[in-house]
């Protein structure tokens, strides 16, 4: 099978897609060194603690190895850059969108025979700089068929609502995304996920499962999820339980914030914050606690046995938490390896 090599890695979610579908991934580079120990783990390929505008052409080419008859290069520059958060505020640091311009270079030196790029959907309408049209028209620049889309996770078996936009090139001729596998009536729900996990408490760590872990909740939080229905939120709460915020005509606008998902739909999408209560509607459907470290893990549809901590008893809940959140959800991964595998068996590269 063809090489792969996966820039912005994280803990390997867009990797382990790959490797499911049977190819050969070389390498991950991140600057992030935590996680390591998930991404060689689980991956058995070599990680890199870099950022990528330490890397080279040359560095990049010597993991291909002469040998390497069919380039893949793939990545997500980080994401949080480009969401609804960075529009609004208009003095945070710019520095990191200009990663994707870092992905241009290295495209440009090392000429892949195939590209992949997955992003937040809101890429495509970035004001403060034309980053998007500008990796485009740089592809394009350089004879690749380039094809994008927002994909709507739900559509392809994931488990979340999650919204993102996903880019494929190729030098060989038109690539596109493989069709939809599933509707409104065939979503995989969050019960379908994390419905037969063990009962837990807040606080509480399954004992066969460390990371099957929900952050013990305050006494005022755990009033406020015992008192919040099925599928309820904030709004349900007597007027003690809420906060001065959520009493202002403003505090309107975060309708799912101290929310309970529900079992017959997809999950909210899964963020750096996605086991604190108060962060979104990550409550459980029925337990009174939020959703733990291994809930958000299957909900980013990575495999029950994904391990992302060396020390079972010694790991930080914040960081674990970041690298879920971060992660492209695995079987996304799986959908673009499949795109690039069907690619290129109409060709006959395969």
């Amino acid at each position: 099978m063809p090489n792969v090599i996966d820039l912005f890695c994280g803990v390997g979610g867009l990797s382990h897609g790959f490797i499911q579908e049977d190819f050969n991934v070389l390498a991950g580079i991140d600057i992030d060194e935590t996680c390591r120990f998930a991404f060689e783990e689980n991956n058995k390929s070599e990680f890199i603690a870099k950022s990528i505008t330490d890397i080279s052409a040359q560095e990049i080419n010597r993991i291909y190895g002469e040998n390497t008859d069919l380039k893949i290069l793939v990545g997500c520059a980080p994401c949080q850059n480009f969401s609804s958060y960075m529009f609004k505020d208009k003095d945070k640091d710019s520095n990191k969108w200009k990663l994707l311009y870092e992905f241009s270079r290295l495209i440009n030196e090392v000429q892949p025979d195939i590209v992949s790029m997955e992003n937040v959907a809101q890429l495509i309408n970035f004001k403060k700089a034309p980053v998007f049209e500008d990796f485009v028209s740089n592809l394009k620049s350089l004879g690749y068929y380039v094809h994008y889309e927002v994909v709507n996770c739900p559509d392809y078996g994931i488990p979340q609502n999650r919204k993102r936009l996903i880019l494929l090139a190729s030098k060989f001729g038109e690539i596109k995304l493989i069709p939809k596998t599933h509707n409104r009536d065939s979503y995989v729900t969050v019960k379908d996920a994390i419905g037969e996990l063990p009962f837990i408490k807040d606080g509480e760590k399954d004992i066969n499962d460390p990371i099957h872990f929900s952050r013990k909740l305050t006494p005022k939080n755990k009033k406020r999820i015992e008192a919040t229905p099925y599928g309820g939120s904030w709004k349900d709460w007597n007027e003690d339980l809420r906060l001065e915020c959520h009493k202002k005509e403003t505090g309107k606008s975060f309708p799912s914030v101290y929310g309970r998902m529900v079992w017959e739909k997809p999950s909210p999408t899964m963020t750096t914050q996605c086991i604190g209560y108060g962060n979104g509607r990550f409550g459980h459907p029925v337990q009174d606690r939020a959703i733990s470290l291994r809930e958000a893990a299957l909900l980013q549809t990575f495999p029950l046995d994904y391990k992302f901590v060396k020390n079972d008893q010694d790991y930080n809940s914040t960081i674990l938490a970041r690298q879920i959140g971060n992660a492209v959800p695995v079987k996304l991964g799986q959908v673009v390896a499949k795109s690039v595998k069907e690619h290129l068996k109409k060709l006959n590269k395969l």
